[in-house]
């Protein structure tokens, strides 16, 4: 890790990158018309990922499924049984995928589906087969990992809430923080965190955030989060390779607002270390 960032956890921890993406369509052609398909300096392969963890001194990471693989998870897949127990993942999946598929998922290392309200399927919590397909991961002890637009996230909450199924929101929660804290949206997604049943992912900061450097227009939102979601249930991700945006930051600028959200370095280390292990199974 580079000196800078030494003391972002303590030192014979390794961070957990919760939400990356693996993009390789020289391996792993796109598969459909729905989903963004990344431009061809935007892929990201498992051996590259894997040399910016190592630079970085990151040990783990989450990879979640590209909203333009649709459901074909090959690429994940290939990932996690390249790099033993490095990697876990997010699938996407058909609502009618059989029971041996997601057995399948569950030991090659998946831990839950993406339901991506905003590129890939904004219907996907409010068709008539989500509430089975999200009562199938709660059987299953998945989670249910979300990102929607703003407006999406009251009818998406009560989706989720109904069902009792464990909650991932991606990207702090919120799309358009000029609508602020009080927005309904984000209040829905406070609501889920006072239900006791989600964690939110301190990820993508590059994408909420309107600046490119130390990302302060943020801060109202954490305030929020923390104090209703708390220490244990935040944890932090990249969105590395950093597609669709207009300025590509560098993986490190995106570690260090954690020091001034998180003064305390065990708290620092909850958020990067120990609260992903806990929830993903990380053992090393």
């Amino acid at each position: 890790m580079p000196s800078e960032h030494v003391d972002s956890v303590r030192s014979d921890d390794h961070i957990v990158d919760c939400h990356a993406h693996i993009i390789d369509p020289a391996r792993f052609p796109f598969t459909g018309a729905r989903g963004y398909q990344p431009r061809h300096d935007e892929s990201g392969t498992r051996e590259q990922f894997c040399a910016m963890l190592d630079r970085h001194g990151v040990g783990h990471a989450v990879l979640v499924q590209l909203s333009g693989y649709g459901t074909d998870n090959a690429a994940l897949l290939d990932s996690m049984e390249a790099y033993p127990g490095r990697f876990k993942a997010i699938a996407v999946i058909a609502p009618d995928a059989n029971d041996r598929t997601l057995e399948s998922f569950a030991a090659a290392g998946v831990i839950g589906v993406r339901f991506n309200l905003v590129s890939y399927d904004p219907a996907a919590l409010s068709r008539r087969d989500a509430p089975k397909l999200l009562q199938r991961l709660r059987s299953v002890g998945w989670f249910a990992q979300v990102y929607a637009d703003d407006e999406q996230w009251p009818a998406a909450a009560a989706a989720l809430k109904a069902s009792g199924v464990q909650v991932l929101i991606d990207h702090f929660g919120v799309r358009d923080i000029a609508r602020g804290t009080g927005d309904a949206g984000f209040q829905s997604v406070l609501a889920l965190g006072r239900e006791g049943n989600a964690t939110v992912k301190l990820s993508s900061l590059f994408r909420v955030s309107r600046q490119r450097t130390d990302f302060s227009d943020l801060d109202p939102f954490v305030d929020e989060l923390l104090s209703v979601f708390g220490v244990d249930r935040c944890i932090w991700g990249s969105d590395w390779p950093f597609i669709n945006v207009p300025h590509r930051p560098r993986y490190a600028d995106l570690i260090v607002p954690l020091s001034r959200w998180l003064p305390d370095t065990g708290d620092r280390t909850r958020v990067f270390v120990h609260n992903p292990k806990r929830l993903f199974g990380f053992t090393d």
